[in-house]
């Protein structure tokens, strides 16, 4: 199972079940896709009446609020909790600054261009250390600095970050509220180029595959 965030926007709910049917197809396992809140089903309603060993692979890129306390409580409120394994955060992976940097190519950035990392934000300190981890992934990969900016919580904001001529790497999922404020923000302070949020690229499937099995080892090691 997968659990995303969730967005109004129907389009950027799609990415979570692309992800979680490739993921699933690949593995040969039954796999469902859950969201944590503005879309259906719900992750808790999804895992109240699972039955048998299931492991759940956050589709969410860094720790925080919905990480650290509402999905925990919806496994503690299972039919068989015990049964449920719970991931963490998808990020900061090299996998996902690999799919960034294919991105920031398809949207025309060039090599040795700066990169500003720009991300949802979060109020936890946690979230923060992750973010940062994935601004030294992205630089890793990009092969130029990364500078980091959040929409919301702790950290600068892009209009205070973002120069002239800045390539931009929403950090980011899936479109939606997030994607729309990312690309007008950085537009507005004089990015040439904003790449397209990560989606459902091959190499985030790697991701929750790898995800997915290392927690079933781990499961079958603790029975």
């Amino acid at each position: 199972m997968t659990v995303a965030h969730g967005t109004r926007t129907a389009v950027g709910n799609l990415v979570a079940a692309e992800l979680t049917a490739a993921a699933g197809a690949r593995l040969g396992w039954p796999a469902t896709t859950s969201y944590v809140e503005l879309c259906s089903p719900l992750f808790a309603d999804v895992v109240a009446t699972t039955a048998g060993p299931t492991v759940v692979v956050p589709l969410l890129l860094s720790t925080g609020y919905h990480l650290r306390t509402d999905l925990p409580a919806a496994v503690a409120a299972a039919a068989e909790p015990d049964l449920v394994q719970l991931g963490g955060s998808l990020g900061p992976d090299p996998l996902l600054a690999a799919a960034q940097v294919d991105r920031l190519r398809e949207a025309g950035a060039t090599p040795g261009q700066p990169v500003v990392l720009v991300a949802a934000g979060s109020s936890d300190p946690l979230a923060t250390a992750d973010l940062d981890a994935a601004a030294h992934l992205l630089a890793h990969a990009w092969g130029a600095p990364v500078r980091l900016a959040t929409l919301s919580g702790l950290g600068a904001r892009p209009e205070h970050v973002v120069r002239a001529g800045d390539a931009v790497s929403p950090y980011l999922l899936a479109t939606g509220h997030f994607h729309r404020k990312a690309r007008h923000a950085a537009l507005a302070a004089g990015a040439s180029v904003v790449a397209d949020v990560i989606g459902p690229h091959p190499r985030v499937v790697d991701l929750v595959c790898e995800r997915a099995r290392s927690m079933q080892v781990a499961e079958r090691a603790s029975a």
